[in-house]
């Protein structure tokens, strides 16, 4: 499926948080090159957690994903937020550009990702206070160079847990950055299905624990993520880290909304033709 960013009026979500997430998007692709700098050739040949995928390639994705993410915030920080995604397919175009990288070395996959991590970490911590409120683009559209910055930890985080996961390895799974990711990832279903210009309004809370955090979506126009509950209506509740891996669709996602709420998770399903 293609995806419809909205790209003009009101960004389609806002989330709440303190602080800026640069300290650990760089946090999180470093702690990933440490890993793969100790991969042998058969470790980088075996299965990831992604259908169809190696090791080496979700790394090759990574490379392009933050290929995307410095000219996306570059551009944001001119005053001049790009407009590359609209129909863009998150399933085939992402498994064509793997394709192309198939007949590199581990060597060679692992040093372009260093150096993507890199820029992306050059870039990031010289932000301003000011900075992060300008626009980027990001999946759902322009969204505040602090909310597209969400989508980038969200994206490497869960991948990594795809590489590490099927290799044996422990994630590593820290408070600060489990934080952000589910404050995003609750977020970003209800943003794509409103970004189809839904008419439909709700709310659904969140009640994690493993870092503790009571979350409230709020959906309209746009959608917000903020600290708070709400006094009625569906929950999502369960361990922080199982919430981020249902919502990212990393096996079972064990939950009791009613069928007629499902819409408030089905944004991110839809977009990778998955209902």
């Amino acid at each position: 499926m293609q995806i419809s960013p909205r790209y003009d009026g009101p960004p389609v979500l806002d989330v709440d948080f303190e602080g800026d997430p640069a300290g650990p998007i760089v946090r999180q692709r470093r702690r990933l090159a440490d890993t793969l700098r100790t991969l042998t050739d058969e470790q980088w040949a075996s299965p990831s957690r992604c259908e169809g995928w190696t090791v080496q390639d979700v790394v090759s994705h990574l490379i392009g994903t933050d290929g995307f993410w410095i000219v996306s915030f570059r551009s944001g920080l001119k005053g001049e937020p790009t407009r590359f995604l609209s129909g863009f397919d998150p399933v085939a175009t992402p498994a064509q550009m793997v394709q192309g990288m198939q007949a590199l070395t581990p060597a060679d996959v692992l040093t372009q990702f260093e150096e993507k991590t890199d820029a992306l970490e050059e870039l990031l911590v010289n932000v301003d206070a000011s900075q992060w409120a300008v626009l980027a683009e990001a999946p759902p559209g322009h969204l505040a160079l602090r909310v597209a910055a969400l989508h980038a930890l969200w994206d490497g985080w869960v991948h990594e847990r795809d590489i590490v996961i099927p290799l044996g390895f422990a994630p590593v799974e820290r408070a600060d950055e489990m934080d952000l990711v589910l404050r995003y990832a609750v977020g970003l279903s209800p943003a794509f299905f409103v970004a189809t210009e839904s008419r439909k309004t709700g709310a659904l809370t969140v009640s994690a624990t493993e870092p503790a955090l009571s979350l409230l979506v709020e959906v309209g126009e746009s959608v917000r993520v903020r600290n708070g509950a709400a006094s009625h209506g569906p929950c999502l509740a369960g361990r922080t880290v199982d919430l981020i891996e249902g919502l990212s669709h990393r096996g079972e996602f064990a939950h009791s909304l009613e069928p007629d709420d499902m819409w408030l998770l089905d944004g991110l399903s839809q977009v990778f033709d998955k209902v």
